[in-house]
């Protein structure tokens, strides 16, 4: 064996050991777990190519996506998109809403193409999503293809192998050149080319620029869109190189990528692979659940590996996850539009380009257990961002302080004068999204422990909200906020103290004052504690002789349901006012029983609330169904129906994610509690999740019981409740 591949096998195996050691943070190696074996079984794997992009396999970095295909002629191809690929909407734009918040666009469509082609000799094929290596591999008879998006560098790899010399071509098919996008000139053995938003677009998208770039060793000019091999070859790399810049000239994007070639190029290309699998295999080891049951269980199994590696791939860019496909939309040329059937390219998704909270949130609040806290920043930066402009808009429009974020908005934010007398509609009076995103900042801090967050993105956030609530609302006869008028939530329009609202407002302020001195300051403690005091109760009442939670403060629901959803149950989740340990468990679980609407899948959050209140056989049904419901029209399993919303519908497979954690594992304060909903059936079972104060849980069930218990620091298994024993 050559000596440098030796020392660097080594190397990797050395590394493999440190990345075991629970968080990659040197901890104990009685945390160590062989991974690749066990996220191997969730490998994808399919034999026989497309045809179409939906028919594709989703690979990236975090910030760059792909989606990966074979078409029946042996062509690899690939969209390529990227989080922060924002364009303007065209005036034909065929969806209204999207005119409201950009277009998060394909930067364009690359094909790879073989010559002789193997397919057209019958060759065997196979296509396989690699996992623990984050790869695509493609194999045509005796030429292998290996697709990867280098974890650590914005550069897409397509490695090209053959027994026998073959031609390679690499050509970029983007639809939209000519009519928006334009190819650089001058591009000798390289292809180049952007999109510039127009100067007449919103001032918030006015600027944005991407594009990228193609090119490889040995591959030259064929024509403007289209380079290949300079003599037939047994290997070849091609690299695709994408970029976006704001308020930078055409010129300036152009010398900036360049840039950015040129150091990539600097890079040596075996130690960038090793460095991206390092960076997967690290990714993996901070939290797995492995079930070991039948075929059903294996899908629910499959379907969480899945979903955790779909928003890896997506999770880490400049902007959060779009709840409505992500950056993983394909085209359609059989779209149903008006009772009529429409051809729709990769850019099109309903519902827009505006971000909506109570569909993001539900990738996001699994990313706790899961430990994936990098993850998280994109959507807490994106509204840190939002929040002065907000604040300047409730000033004007209501001359008082502190500001709320709109259920629906753009990424640079925004909000509209609601004041009593403006008609009710769905999202206007409906104020809940800053405190359910300062409960899951709130979170954040009890994981991670990070004070420098804590003060310069939770506490002013939070702070912003729970004055708005303070200043905006009066006051009842008893002295006690009046929240009126008040959306709960979507459900029921402007309505007397809904339930979401108080059970937010009393959770915060609890765990704000809870916080340490020394990240917030005595005048914002003593008007947490004031509000605290003048909060309302929950409102409650009667339903077959039982207690139990109402949606907002009335005798009778008397207001006309628009929805399909049950807010009086927020204060089970988000909020965790009531659940296992806690009081009053059996009005909750009175109230979970006769909710008015019981569904499954996309946003519903049921099975996460059944969790919560220890229904094991509710969580079961409702999570293993959200990590099941494949979209028919695709092949890939984890890209989930599109339910209320559009496909792939990443919102139905974190609110899997998030029901399945909680069915295992549930935390409370210092508190955590085992097996608190797990199915017996579901006996023989490896994890290792995440809990507060920077703390992993790691253990085996066996037989319905709870074995091998790691817990780290040490100190934290004084705190565990191991339910399976109650």
């Amino acid at each position: 064996m050559n000596k440098n591949i030796f020392l660097k096998l080594t190397l990797v195996a050395l590394l493999t050991v440190v990345f075991n050691r629970g968080n990659g943070q040197g901890k104990t190696t009685k945390q160590s777990f062989n991974i690749g074996p066990s996220l191997d079984a969730y490998n994808v794997s399919w034999d026989t190519p497309g045809p179409t992009s939906s028919q594709s396999m989703p690979t990236g970095n975090g910030d760059i996506g792909l989606n990966v295909w074979v078409e029946p002629t042996g062509d690899l191809c690939f969209f390529i998109a990227k989080t922060d690929a924002w364009g303007s909407p065209s005036p034909t734009e065929k969806n209204a809403w999207i005119k409201d918040g950009g277009v998060l666009m394909k930067l364009g469509k690359v094909r790879v193409s073989v010559s002789p082609n193997p397919l057209a000799q019958n060759a065997p094929f196979q296509q396989i999503l690699r996992l623990h290596n984050s790869e695509i591999l493609i194999k045509e008879g005796d030429v292998q293809l290996r697709v990867w998006v280098d974890a650590n560098h914005q550069v897409i790899r397509v490695e090209s192998k053959s027994v026998s010399p073959v031609t390679v071509k690499v050509t970029l098919d983007n639809w939209r050149l000519g009519n928006g996008d334009m190819l650089a000139n001058n591009q000798a053995n390289k292809i180049t080319w952007y999109h510039a938003n127009p100067a007449d677009s919103d001032p918030n998208l006015r600027g944005f620029t991407f594009g990228g770039m193609i090119k490889g060793n040995n591959l030259v000019t064929k024509d403007d869109t289209t380079l290949q091999s300079r003599v037939a070859v047994k290997t070849q790399l091609i690299s695709v190189y994408p970029l976006t810049t704001k308020d930078l000239t055409v010129e300036q994007w152009q010398a900036k990528i360049n840039k950015q070639v040129q150091q990539i190029d600097a890079l040596n290309l075996e130690q960038t692979h090793l460095a991206h699998q390092q960076w997967w295999d690290k990714f993996w080891h901070r939290s797995w659940i492995f079930i070991k049951g039948d075929e059903a269980t294996t899908k629910v199994n499959q379907g969480y590996v899945l979903q955790r590696y779909v928003t890896a791939c997506a999770g880490r860019g400049a902007y959060p996850i779009k709840f409505n496909g992500s950056i993983f939309i394909v085209d359609n040329p059989q779209y149903r539009q008006n009772r009529k059937t429409v051809s729709i390219d990769a850019d099109y998704r309903e519902w827009g380009g505006q971000y909506w909270f109570q569909n993001t949130r539900h990738m996001y609040w699994p990313r706790l257990m899961a430990g994936d806290f990098d993850e998280m920043l994109p959507l807490f930066n994106m509204y840190a961002k939002i929040l002065p402009a907000n604040k300047i808009q409730v000033k004007e429009y209501y001359k008082h302080d502190g500001a709320y974020l709109g259920e629906t908005a753009p990424f640079w934010g925004g909000i509209a004068y609601v004041g009593p007398e403006v008609k009710e509609s769905w999202t206007a009076h409906y104020f809940t999204p800053i405190l359910e995103l300062s409960m899951m900042m709130l979170d954040y801090y009890e994981y991670t422990g990070d004070k420098k967050f804590a003060k310069e993105t939770l506490v002013p956030i939070a702070t912003a909200g729970l004055e708005f609530f303070d200043k905006h609302f009066g006051r009842d006869a008893q002295g006690k906020l009046l929240l009126d008028p008040d959306n709960s939530i979507e459900q029921y329009w402007k309505v007397h103290n809904p339930a979401p609202d108080i059970a937010g407002l009393n959770a915060i302020t609890t765990r704000m004052l809870a916080l340490p001195a020394d990240v917030t300051d005595a005048t914002s403690r003593a008007n947490w504690k004031r509000l605290k005091s003048e909060l309302p109760p929950l409102p409650k009442g009667k339903k077959n002789g039982k207690e139990i939670l109402f949606p907002y403060t009335t005798d009778t629901i008397t207001a006309r349901p628009r929805n399909s959803e049950n807010p009086e149950l927020y204060s089970i989740f988000p909020f965790r006012s009531y659940g296992l340990g806690k009081p009053d468990l059996e009005t909750a679980i009175n109230t979970f029983n006769v909710r008015k609407f019981k569904s499954k899948g996309c946003w519903v959050q049921d099975g996460v609330q059944a969790a919560l209140l220890g229904l094991s056989d509710v969580a079961k049904e409702d999570v293993s169904f959200s990590l099941t419901r494949k979209e028919p029209t695709f092949k890939f399993q984890a890209f989930w129906a599109t339910g209320h919303d559009y496909a792939p519908d990443e919102d139905n497979g974190g609110n899997g994610e998030n029901g399945l954690q909680q069915m295992l594992m549930q935390v409370d304060g210092k508190k955590i509690m085992l097996l608190p909903a797990w199915p017996k059936e579901w006996g023989n079972t490896e994890f290792k999740l995440n809990a507060p104060y920077n703390t992993t849980v790691q253990g085996k069930v066996v037989d319905g019981k709870l074995t091998g218990l790691v817990v780290i620091p040490a100190s934290r298994r004084a705190d565990v409740i191991d339910m399976s024993k109650q």
